[in-house]
Parts: structure tokens; sequence; C-alpha cells
């Protein structure tokens, strides 16, 4: 993306389309009212069903929609989805971070992302406290639960729905706590919960 468009466009929300259909649509308006609300303190103008038209070449298989917007204009960015393969993890820690709202700049993630060594994604530490990879919210199982941070760097759609269902329960993950856990899932709106493999609590370098 150029930087053009980062300054045309500063938000966006990213969803799937599974068979030329719209997952979680729901969710996706939620968080897009929210958001709006929060950086234009003013009521979202648009519904993102009546804006999404997803194109011929895009109605099978696994689509990744960038839905980006302004305060008054909108842009539909199509593309076709193939999951990374996430086997390891470094812990990057940063104290300052922001990324309350899904910015369209990722340029201090993306600062993050180049510490990662030889492993394949960050977890990005903040106060002591774990929050989320570079683009994905995380999941640890304790044995019996499966537990979200409480502290995310950005609440995502797939996040709160799966709090919402009772699937996942918030708790304060501190970085020294990550021993107690087993494994660990990858989580967001094209990477689904029950799809998503587990990493192994030993494949996280310190």
């Amino acid at each position: 993306m150029n930087s053009l468009t980062k300054y045309m466009f500063p938000l966006m929300e990213t969803i799937k389309i599974r068979e030329g259909i719209p997952q979680y649509l729901h969710w996706h308006q939620w968080r897009f009212e929210k958001s709006f609300l929060l950086h234009y303190l003013k009521p979202a103008p648009f519904k993102l069903s009546s804006l999404i038209n997803v194109p011929e070449e895009y109605q099978t298989g696994i689509v990744k929609l960038r839905f980006l917007y302004n305060e008054k204009d909108c842009f539909c960015q199509y593309s076709n989805y193939k999951p990374k393969q996430i086997k390891s993890l470094k812990l990057v820690e940063d104290d300052k971070i922001e990324y309350s709202l899904k910015y369209v700049n990722r340029e201090k993630l993306d600062s993050l992302i180049a510490q990662k060594a030889s492993t394949d994604e960050i977890i990005i530490v903040k106060n002591n406290r774990i929050t989320d990879t570079s683009y994905t919210n995380i999941v640890l199982f304790d044995g019996s639960e499966w537990v979200t941070p409480l502290y995310p760097l950005l609440k995502g759609t797939a996040r709160e729905r799966l709090l919402f269902e009772g699937k996942i329960i918030e708790k304060d993950v501190l970085k020294d706590d990550l021993k107690k856990y087993k494994s660990i899932k990858l989580i967001n709106a094209l990477l689904d919960f029950h799809e998503q493999p587990e990493i192994k609590i030993e494949n996280i370098v310190y």
C-alpha cells in the first residue's frame, strides 16, 4: 500500500470472505461504528452490508477484504488469502506502543516485527504484560481453559465474539506467567479459533 492511501483512509476493517459471503459482519459493523465514533467524534454514516459487493473473481475460496475508510468515503480492497505458517514466536518489549483502533498505518508494528530474528512472529510485551502478536490476538491454554490477555493492543472482532460466546476468558497475563500455559493459538477475523493449530509454549523465545 502506498503512503497516500494511509492518509486518505486512516482506518480499516479486515473481513473474511468465504465462498463470496462476508463472515461475522455484525461484529465488524459493531467495531466499525465504535471506531468511527472514537476517531471522528460522530456516528458512522456507512452500513458495511450495503457497501460490500464481492467481485466475481473473489466469489470462491477464502478472500481477505480490507475495508478502508475515512470520515466521508470508503474503499474495498480484495485479495486471495493464505494464512502464514507460524511455528515459533519471539517476545518483543515496547511499553509505549498504542494500537487501540485498527489503523492502516502499521509502521510501529512493522518496526517491532523487524526484531523477530529467526522466529516466525512476535508477541508484544507492554508494561510486563502479554498483549498481541503483530497481526493477531492470542489465546493461551492452561490445561482446562483458553485464556486471552486482559490488555490486548487491539480488541479484535474474533476475540470479542469468542468472549461473548463463552469459549475463552480474559485474564491478566504477565510475561513470567507464560510458563504456566501449555500452548497458544493466534486468532483474528481471518483465523478461526477452531481451525488454528496449537503452538507449544516452548516455541516462544524470550
